[in-house]
């Protein structure tokens, strides 16, 4: 499994609104702006709505409010700032569409609507500057309308960066699996204390971690754990691993140590603890010796 594979398989972000993705701290968009390759984050200070430039600006049919701060990447745009306001409309909008083209048509292709330059936005536009979500791309900062189409369009889980420490310190509930076998039912139903299974693959098979009962961990990497009707042996004690331990495990995996006689076990399956017992040895083999059934 991939990084991506392996979060999205997450409940807490696969079924996360497009807001918490766009509010996550770990939000950046990888994106194209100019030619050029960049990262669209949230910003980290709205500046004034009256030291920006607003623009109104539609995607699709739909009307938004676009403020520009002032910025060295517009630099014919940044000569008459300061006097803007003294700029005839049709000759500031003609100098902002030449200028911030780039800029337009990254949110074009963002939001995967058309948009359309309709003027300077005026001052009593409530409904469009009403949740203004500041971002930052390169030295251009930003605020546009959060509107569902802006908001559903860039929240989303493929924007996270997944190395942000945000992400990576997720943590998980993690078991230690030792072996997994076929028990018939009769055999189930008729364990008691004292009773003994052999688990010979504990001298040849190396135990593996699930994780949060959707992957697992083992000398391959990271792939999906599939539920089946197979008994499980696992630690008794669970543990807890951070999301970014699984992803390193994709290509170099940190496996637990074999289990040493008198380890605390559960014996499980089908979605219950069927036994609880230790780990012994008979006739040379590893066993699970069952001190408790339910």
């Amino acid at each position: 499994m991939k990084p991506l594979e392996i979060i999205t398989s997450l409940s807490s972000w696969a079924e996360a609104k497009p807001e918490t993705v766009l509010d996550s701290p770990a939000f950046a968009m990888p994106c194209q702006l100019g030619g050029n390759s960049s990262v669209l984050r949230r910003a980290s200070v709205n500046p004034a709505e009256s030291a920006m430039l607003a623009l109104s600006v539609t995607f699709g049919d739909e009307p938004h409010r676009l403020c520009l701060s002032r910025s060295p990447a517009f630099s014919e745009l940044d000569k008459i700032w300061d006097s803007r306001e003294e700029v005839p409309e049709t000759l500031l909008l003609a100098l902002v569409e030449r200028e911030c083209g780039p800029l337009f048509q990254f949110l074009e292709n963002a939001v995967r609507k058309q948009l359309r330059l309709i003027g300077i936005a005026g001052k009593d536009d409530d409904a469009c500057r009403e949740g203004a979500i500041p971002f930052q791309v390169d030295d251009v900062v930003f605020s546009i309308t959060g509107s569902t189409t802006v908001i559903s369009a860039l929240g989303i889980v493929r924007n996270l960066d997944l190395t942000h420490d945000s992400v990576r310190n997720q943590m998980l509930p993690a078991e230690i699996e030792y072996a997994s076998f076929v028990l018939p039912e009769t055999d189930i139903a008729s364990l008691t204390p004292g009773d003994a299974i052999l688990l010979p693959e504990i001298d040849t098979v190396q135990p593996h971690l699930v994780v949060d009962n959707r992957f697992v961990v083992d000398e391959n990497g990271v792939s999906p754990y599939v539920a089946d009707s197979y008994m499980r042996v696992r630690a008794a004690d669970g543990m807890d691993i951070t999301l970014g331990q699984v992803f390193d495990s994709i290509d170099s995996p940190s496996l637990p140590c074999p289990a040493q006689i008198g380890r605390q076990l559960r014996l499980v399956g089908k979605g219950r603890v069927v036994a609880c017992g230790r780990l012994d040895r008979l006739a040379g083999k590893f066993a699970f010796v069952a001190e408790q059934t339910t």
